[in-house]
């Protein structure tokens, strides 16, 4: 008649006793001395997690459970010597126009560069509200600073006076300076991502294109709430442009770009840039 050793895989002697133990994971009986700690990852080193296993449940360390330690920046270099690459690119465009070249015949670009209503050069960079932001998607910030991004500031009135410009008049100090910035919402035509001017500690200013007819904006949906946001390479506020149709005699021309003073972008010839249908 057949029968199962109680002792399992452990060796039992009469002359050398072993004590005998189970395996933490297959539970079969094994010699103590013959089960091993099982090690594993555990941030940048390999610690023991106390569990006894035999050789067969014995597991390699997992690699995905390891840190990924990344080694220290390059120290910095004395005198170096970083490139401007503001003042290195080519943002310049010329206009569709083509003229013949009267020696050689061969067709050549117009030199009329684009520029903007204060003589600016214009930039091949895409102008307007940032692409994609939403309000509730502002990240809080609790910093050494007066604001916190992400926290309402408390409204009092938000009012447009028939121009383009916004007025906000909080009832205790709003905390912003100069060119910080702004996500406003609840306003129609005044909502959006702004840089703001200060007049003094309860009231700031943004600008919107177009303008507003006069008229108190606040409502009780109303919420301005202070955040940051990547501005184009050398801005310093966030640009804002639209695009709108304007009527010139019997002809609508759609799509004018429009600076943040309310004036269409134009060319070294007086016309406006027609951007789109």
């Amino acid at each position: 008649m057949g029968y199962a050793s109680l002792s399992g895989r452990a060796r039992t002697s009469a002359r050398n006793p072993q004590a005998h133990a189970q395996c933490d994971r297959c539970g079969f009986r094994y010699n103590h001395v013959d089960l091993r700690w099982q090690m594993q990852w555990r941030g940048a080193a390999i610690q023991n997690i106390f569990i006894l296993v035999c050789d067969r449940c014995l597991d390699i360390p997992q690699q995905q459970l390891r840190q990924i330690t990344f080694p220290a920046d390059p120290e910095p270099i004395m005198n170096a010597r970083v490139q401007d690459f503001v003042a290195a690119s080519t943002d310049y465009r010329s206009l569709s126009e083509v003229t013949i070249d009267p020696v050689t015949g061969i067709p050549k670009p117009s030199q009329v560069l684009r520029i903007t209503d204060d003589c600016l050069n214009r930039t091949v960079e895409p102008y307007g509200a940032p692409i994609g932001l939403d309000q509730p998607a502002v990240m809080p910030y609790n910093g050494a600073v007066q604001k916190a991004f992400g926290a309402p500031v408390s409204l009092l009135s938000v009012t447009s006076n028939g121009t383009n410009i916004i007025t906000a008049t909080c009832f205790k100090p709003h905390g912003l300076k100069t060119d910080d910035q702004i996500s406003a919402a609840g306003l129609n035509a005044a909502n959006g991502f702004f840089s703001v001017v200060v007049v003094n500690p309860m009231v700031f200013t943004w600008a919107v294109v177009p303008n507003i007819q006069a008229a108190a904006l606040l409502t009780g949906t109303s919420r301005v709430v202070p955040t940051l946001v990547g501005l184009p390479r050398s801005s310093a506020t966030i640009p804002q442009v639209t695009s709108h149709s304007r009527v010139g005699g019997t002809q609508t021309v759609p799509g004018e770009i429009i600076t943040g003073s309310g004036s269409p972008i134009i060319t070294g010839s007086g016309s406006p840039i027609v951007v789109g249908p």
